[in-house]
């Protein structure tokens, strides 16, 4: 989860690329992996690429709005992403690492010259995005293992609690926020929290709520680096 230390201190794209892709976060200093095979996001990675300057191996991850339009609305919130592994399959895919760098809010989307969708961005609120965030406090650390422990035995799920136990805590709270099944707007908030202390209490949040009245709650977590 640790990002790319060179990308700390150069300028910010004043535009970028972007992939709307439903329920698919990046944060700051996370890793997101993407299978890239449509024609206009294949367009887009070569793109970022080849790009000069702030825009090089840049792109903007963002969710976009329910609709059913070729090219729905955006949230208003997105995160920029370094490429930071680049593959082509013989099948004509792209496989592609990101390494989050600072969240972004769209100013203005441009008129479509590409394939893909571009917008003008603002970091406004966002400057503190490429630094190392303040620990949680041990009663907030406390009550997400506590939300968690109880979240995965409603799903019928276990955790690999050594792994829980050492990892950082925006490891942790980044980790749960990409691979819990909330629904889009839930993740949304996630990504808008301001701190990672209010990241971490809407985490907590949405895993006790999800749980029900009983402790019964639907659903189920999918896999991840610290679960089995």
């Amino acid at each position: 989860m640790s990002g790319d230390n060179d990308m700390d201190s150069l300028p910010l794209p004043s535009a970028v690329p972007v992939f709307p892709l439903t329920g698919a976060l990046l944060f700051p200093r996370g890793l997101l992996p993407l299978n890239i095979f449509e024609p206009r996001y294949l367009a887009m990675v070569r793109d970022a690429m080849e790009a000069k300057g702030a825009a090089n191996r840049i792109i903007g991850m963002i969710q976009p709005r329910a609709g059913g339009s070729e090219t729905p609305p955006l949230y208003e919130v997105g995160c920029l992403g370094r490429i930071s592994d680049f593959r082509e399959t013989e099948d004509g895919r792209i496989l592609i690492a990101l390494v989050g760098v600072s969240r972004f809010r769209v100013a203005a989307e441009l008129d479509r010259t590409t394939l893909y969708r571009q917008v003008m961005t603002d970091y406004l609120g966002f400057q503190g995005d490429r630094d190392e965030p303040d620990p949680l406090s041990a009663a907030a650390r406390a009550s997400l293992e506590e939300v968690l422990r109880s979240y995965l035995d409603t799903q019928g799920l276990a955790a690999d609690w050594d792994a829980v136990k050492g990892a950082d805590d925006e490891a942790l709270v980044t980790t749960l926020a990409c691979v819990c099944p909330f629904d889009p707007a839930e993740k949304q908030a996630l990504l808008e929290a301001e701190t990672l202390a209010r990241r971490a209490d809407t985490l907590t949040t949405l895993m006790a709520f999800a749980q029900g009245p009983d402790g019964r709650g639907p659903g189920s977590l999918p896999d991840g680096p610290m679960l089995n």
